[in-house]
């Protein structure tokens, strides 16, 4: 391949990769077999009783059976250990520790999975590629190598196999939580199939290396014009779902803070530089890294490199302005504003009639009172997101995927900050990165575009009200108008209601029964019995009976229930 042919590769636009699958089951893509699947779950009971999961199972050892049952099981774990609503805190911090480096596949099964993919010989492609793997992990490894025009890449291959299984595992958990959700009504197993499900999104993106050559692609397109951050190229042509090629990187890495010395770095100051780029990419580009553990950060001269784009989220504008109105209305101490910010982009998971308000600020009470009144510098972001996620599914209310992996990402540098650089004050450059991240100029022009996009948005719907009201009002005048009625309410108030109407009716009904009985009676309207017309008789003994009812229900109400 010559330089021409590498420069090709360098400039083949992204959207040449073909479209991202559409939402398909498992099995329906991956060629999953009954076998398989019972091959699987017999290998599943065959962990749960190694583990005893069914006596008293401990966070350490819950941790060690997901590490044994495979990478879709990891990832359930480290999900689960930011959502201390599904299990408790002990739990949480356990699962934080999973790893996910395993033993490598031997190289001659990388050899074939190269030449399978480029559907070539590997020497075509490599000079030479290095057979001891730079890092193992549980979906893929990294190899060293050499393109034939000179240059050092990373070659990233995903392990045989891995899909097929870590897709059987989900349509197994996605089988497991439906059996379960049949019997047990629970918060816990509405939460459970989020889960779920967000492992299947998560599955989905990790799996297609094309996706993650993409993101690499993007990365370096929004960080241009920044100096001192990058992350590796890829190499477009050389990228398929299951092969990323990009340059190879050698630095030392964040999780090294003695190499780091070493070379002459300064911690704090590769901490700050960190953290004011990761509020760039959150608050400004609205593109961000969603692990930025220590594994996936390395410093070359000088310069900060972001790997493994596997898993990135995407923020618009309208969120990110919205993230903002959240963390300052807690400074502040606005629960209203708080709980309008939140509904702004928040999705029920029910009825949307069925949020009780009042309920939903009461709780929103508890989270300002925690966090309010502190100086944004002070304000651990990472805690009161997780914190607001959890509030939010508790009152069904549903928030973007992108703000709890926002969350996970500030919990995740939190962390490698707190260990690897503690003398950094992170919510301080955060606050600072939101207080000046732009001219006021470009502030005001903001503000312009969103009260342009919400004036407009106004004008439609008094447009829209104004054309239904004439139609109403043209219906109405030809005795065309129906209106349907519904009283909002609890239970128990409108049964109330409507004891009283039903009351209010049977004494309309006994009074019209003595009314019309009296005036039998003065018409002497024969037959007689008892000098009294038949009918009347019967009017005053039905109006007599129905009024004793009456009054014994109404005493009963009144009285029972003291």
């Amino acid at each position: 391949m010559d330089a021409s042919g590498v420069s090709r590769h360098r400039e083949r636009a992204v959207d040449e990769f073909p479209d991202e699958p559409a939402v398909v089951a498992p099995g329906e893509k991956y060629q999953l077999t009954s076998a398989g699947r019972r091959w699987r779950i017999g290998q599943i009971i065959k962990l749960l009783r190694k583990y005893e999961v069914w006596n008293d199972i401990t966070p350490v050892r819950l941790r060690c059976l997901l590490e044994e049952l495979g990478p879709m099981f990891v990832k359930m774990g480290q999900i689960l250990a930011n959502r201390s609503e599904i299990l408790p805190q002990r739990f949480c911090d356990e699962l934080r520790k999973l790893r996910t480096d395993v033993d490598p596949v031997p190289f001659g099964t990388v050899r074939d999975c190269l030449k399978a993919e480029y559907r070539r010989p590997m020497e075509d492609v490599f000079e030479w590629v290095d057979e001891e793997p730079l890092g193992s992990a549980s979906l893929a490894q990294v190899h060293r190598a050499r393109l034939k025009t000179g240059e050092e890449v990373a070659v990233k291959v995903q392990r045989p196999g891995a899909q097929q299984i870590m897709a059987q595992d989900i349509d197994i958990m996605r089988s497991l939580v439906r059996m379960a959700s049949r019997f047990v009504k629970t918060d816990q197993f509405v939460d459970l199939h989020d889960v779920v499900e967000e492992l299947w999104q998560s599955f989905r993106e990790e799996t297609n290396f094309l996706m993650e050559a993409r993101n690499l692609e993007d990365f370096h397109t929004f960080h241009k014009d920044t100096k001192g951050i990058a992350c590796p190229r890829p190499y477009l042509g050389l990228c398929t779902e299951h092969v990323v090629v990009m340059d190879y990187i050698e630095g030392v890495s964040i999780a090294d803070p003695e190499g780091l010395v070493r070379a002459g770095y300064d911690l704090k100051q590769l901490g700050a530089r960190i953290v004011e780029d990761y509020s760039t990419q959150v608050l400004d580009d609205g593109f961000f890294h969603a692990d930025p553990h220590a594994g996936n950060i390395i410093v070359k001269d000088n310069v900060i490199f972001f790997i493994d784009l596997g898993m990135v989220g995407r923020m618009s504008n309208h969120d990110r302005l919205i993230v903002k109105d959240i963390i300052y209305s807690v400074a502040e101490g606005d629960v209203s504003k708080l709980k309008d910010s939140l509904m702004r982009f928040a999705v029920s998971r029910g009825d949307s009639d069925s949020l009780d308000h009042a309920s939903f600020l009461s709780d929103l009470d508890y989270i300002v009172a925690d966090f309010a009144g502190l100086d944004l510098k002070d304000l651990d972001i990472g805690e009161f997101l997780t914190s607001l996620v959890n509030l939010a599914r508790k009152n069904d209310v549903e928030l973007p995927s992108v703000v709890t992996m926002f969350a996970r990402g500030m919990v995740t540098l939190e962390g490698l900050l707190s260990e690897y650089m503690p003398d950094i004050n992170m919510i301080e450059i955060i606050s600072s990165h939101i207080a000046h991240e732009k001219s006021s100029f470009a502030r005001l022009e903001e503000m312009m575009r969103e009260l342009q996009g919400s004036s407009l948005r106004a004008a439609r719907g008094s447009l829209e009200a104004a054309e239904h009201l004439g139609l109403a009002a043209h219906m109405l005048t030809r005795g065309q108008l129906k209106v349907n009625t519904q009283v909002m309410g609890s239970e128990e108030v409108l049964r109330h209601i409507g004891g009283i109407v039903d009351r209010m009716s049977m004494a309309i009904v006994i009074a019209g029964l003595f009314i019309g009985s009296s005036v039998v009676y003065f018409a002497k309207i024969e037959p007689v019995i008892f000098g009294i017309p038949v009918i009347g008789f019967f009017g005053y003994a039905s109006a007599l009976f129905l009024a004793l009812g009456l009054g014994r229900e109404i005493w009963r109400n009144s009285h029972g229930k003291r």
